[in-house]
């Protein structure tokens, strides 16, 4: 199975938007999510959300030429971490979460169809023993 260049395109566009949300995240959460429209922070969460987003981002960016085994498995990591973020979210938004909350809800949710679809792609492809 080859693993096709636009997932590959893909992971170095996630590793972009990990980095852009999460160096401000981990620097200075309390005036990012502040001009976000936080008006409570907890620092120490939003530095652990920061750090997730670096480790899931950066070996997008390392992984982007590995084999399709290793495709798999960083897919079936994205796909657990975006979905669970999407319903997290989401969960917080129906409790009074900031507007642009539910931007972050589209995101995650996007980026969940997105790496689904690869992976269904990857599996209908995958030679059957």
């Amino acid at each position: 199975m080859v693993t096709p260049p636009s997932l590959r395109n893909w992971f170095v566009v996630h590793f972009v938007a990990d980095i852009v949300f999460a160096v401000p995240l981990f620097v200075a959460p309390t005036a990012f999510l502040g001009a976000l429209g936080w008006s409570a922070v907890d620092p120490i969460s939003a530095r652990l959300v920061a750090a997730a987003l670096f480790g899931i981002g950066i070996p997008s960016l390392l992984g982007r030429n590995e084999s399709a085994e290793t495709f798999r498995a960083m897919l079936n990591l994205k796909i657990i971490w975006s979905a669970t973020a999407t319903v997290g979210i989401v969960g917080s938004q129906l409790q009074g979460g900031p507007a642009m909350g539910w931007a972050f809800a589209a995101i995650f949710g996007a980026f969940n169809v997105l790496w689904s679809y690869h992976r269904w792609r990857m599996r209908a492809s995958a030679p059957t023993p």
